[in-house]
């Protein structure tokens, strides 16, 4: 996982190198800063000259200048080569999830993938910006540090022996103890997300049963449990800075008692002024670095759990893929199932359809009728190979669909869901999802098929009317004129109609049938409806009962011979013609 993910670095290996390039300059002069400082000091109290002592103080200016240069230059590689990184890890995980068939779209929640895209990148960027410059810095520091206290304190540096050992275990019980708390978080973030994305996208029902306050306060049990968690994990992560004070401070009473004592006792022989303050200076060095790096700790244990669920997403293999060499051409919109049996799941003990046997020719027109849960969009679902079968083989132009290239299946088939959408944009660039390509005349020729055109034309603006997001600013029968214009403008070889003329009225769905027959004679059309008028003059009438064929025939057949069509029939006409 880690090697995938550094995979995403990509094109900004060299602003990361130049953050790890500059990082090491920045330390290295940062730790012979005090060494030249205590020089100074020893210089003043032996009453150098004020030249010698002007030089000196102007290499200590030009080394805090690089310094400051080198980190400055650090932090501004390191921002960009972090946000690059973040943002090619995003572009790949978005793409991962457009290879998904809508079978592991069912494994992970809109909710779930929608924090991992946003709060979980936004920790791996944290954790790799920590990576390449305060977790090479810090060590690096202190290591320098250690030595140059050695260097200038010879057995002065033994009590970072003590301390360093303290602070160490300190800081790793703080985390241990700060990392469940912080694990938790992430889960209940997804459980946040969805309640917004619950509440956004059912405003209207919200407010039409004056849903509000409960809203508001399952909104608010959820953001308070995420405070709690992190209120905790905050409380318990604020106890490294108590440790380090105490740390520090001791070092500093220590160093100075000590270090006073030899250098009175001693004379100076053994230790100097200059060397004390350059030892008060490394200690401080040596604390602050193991401080940064157990925040590196508490951060990379954080992003742990993300790196997960990032790896999650990214490890999920597409169920669906196209295989090698696969065909590229649809021959025309036949369709075959051949003892066709599915389950959603592996483990499911029952079918979701068995045993379904149906032949149509090309250019039919297909009604689907069934009660609900009776796997009629399970069925459709099957033709442009949104699920694989589980038993026999679906057929589509003479060709099993797995031997199809995906994309030229699927743009053979144009499929109009049950849940009608439209995204945010003109009328116009929503109709060119159908075909990007299209233009002016084949739209609104389009739309005239779906009886849409007249209501477009009605708009002020006409065709480059904008449409809010998820089309809420037209009606519902608006809004399945749109999307079957846009499924029109593919020209496929099959058009699937899910239940999406449900809320026009029967006039309107008329027209679109007779304009069907009269406009795209060739296209095998099936109409998924629940009423018995959306289907009654088609070729062909299926009634699917609990995933199983109850009947097939014409309207005046399935009169005789299908019982739950008639009664279908019966309670919507009342027993008369519904011409």
């Amino acid at each position: 996982m880690i090697k995938r993910l550094m995979g995403c670095v990509r094109e900004y290996k060299l602003p990361s190198i130049l953050t790890l390039i500059f990082i090491i300059g920045e330390v290295i002069i940062e730790v012979f800063i005090p060494f030249i400082t205590a020089d100074l000091v020893n210089k003043i109290k032996d009453g150098a000259e004020m030249r010698e002592l002007l030089l000196t103080g102007a290499l200590l200016v030009v080394m805090a200048m690089v310094s400051l240069c080198c980190g400055g230059i650090a932090g501004f590689t390191c921002a960009k080569a972090s946000a690059g990184f973040a943002k090619n890890l995003r572009g790949d995980l978005f793409r991962k999830i457009q290879t998904y068939s809508f079978e592991n779209i069912d494994n992970f929640s809109t909710a779930s993938l929608v924090t991992r895209l946003t709060t979980d990148i936004g920790n791996v960027q944290m954790s790799y910006m920590m990576l390449i410059r305060t977790a090479i810095r810090s060590p690096l520091m202190f290591i320098f540090s250690i030595v140059m206290a050695y260097i200038m304190g010879g057995a002065l540096a033994t009590t970072f022996v003590v301390v360093v050992p303290v602070l160490i275990t300190g800081l790793l019980l703080v985390a241990r103890n700060a990392m469940p708390a912080f694990r938790r978080v992430f889960k209940k973030y997804d459980r946040l997300n969805e309640s917004i994305e619950e509440n956004v996208r059912g405003m209207r029902v919200v407010k039409g049963f004056s849903r509000e306050d409960y809203e508001r306060e399952r909104f608010g049990e959820a953001s308070e449990d995420i405070r709690r968690d992190f209120t905790k994990a905050e409380r318990i992560v604020a106890c490294n800075s108590p440790i380090m004070q105490v740390c520090l401070y001791f070092n500093m009473v220590f160093v100075l008692t000590f270090g006073s004592y030899l250098i009175i006792s001693g004379t100076g022989s053994n230790i100097d002024v200059g060397q004390l303050s350059a030892m008060l200076t490394y200690g401080m060095q040596i604390l602050m670095s193991l401080m940064m790096l157990s925040m590196i700790y508490v951060m990379l244990t954080m992003s742990a759990e993300s790196i997960k669920r990032i790896g999650e997403v990214l490890g999920e293999e597409p169920t669906l893929t196209s295989p090698e060499n696969g065909n590229t051409v649809v021959k025309d919109g036949s369709i075959d199932f051949d003892s066709v049996s599915f389950k959603y799941s592996k483990k499911a003990k029952k079918n979701a359809l068995s045993d379904i046997d149906i032949h149509i020719k090309s250019g039919m027109t297909v009604g689907i009728i069934g009660g609900t849960g009776s796997s009629k969009t399970t069925l459709v679902q099957l033709i442009p190979r949104l699920y694989d079968v589980s038993e026999g083989a679906v057929k589509v132009g003479g060709v099993d669909v797995r031997e199809y290239d995906l994309r030229t299946l699927r743009d053979s088939v144009s499929m109009v869901l049950q849940k009608n959408l439209l995204f945010s944009g003109t009328i116009k660039e929503n109709l060119r999802w159908g075909n990007p390509d299209a233009t002016d005349e084949e739209m609104i020729e389009a739309c005239k098929l779906a009886q849409a055109h007249d209501f477009v034309s009605s708009f002020p603006d006409g065709y480059d009317t904008f449409i809010e997001q998820g089309g809420t600013n037209v009606s519902g029968g608006q809004k399945q004129r749109l999307c079957i214009a846009r499924a029109l403008l593919k020209k496929p070889k099959i058009l699937i109609l899910d239940d999406s003329t449900s809320a026009v009225d029967t006039r309107t769905d008329a027209l679109i049938r007779e304009g069907f027959k009269r406009f795209i004679p060739e296209t095998t059309k099936i109409i998924i409806a629940q009423r018995i008028a959306s289907v009654q003059d088609a070729d062909m009438v299926i009634v699917l009962d609990k995933g199983e064929i109850s009947a097939i025939g014409k309207h005046d057949e399935l009169l005789n011979t299908s019982i739950i069509y008639r009664e279908v029939y019966e309670q919507q006409t009342g027993g008369k013609d519904n011409e």
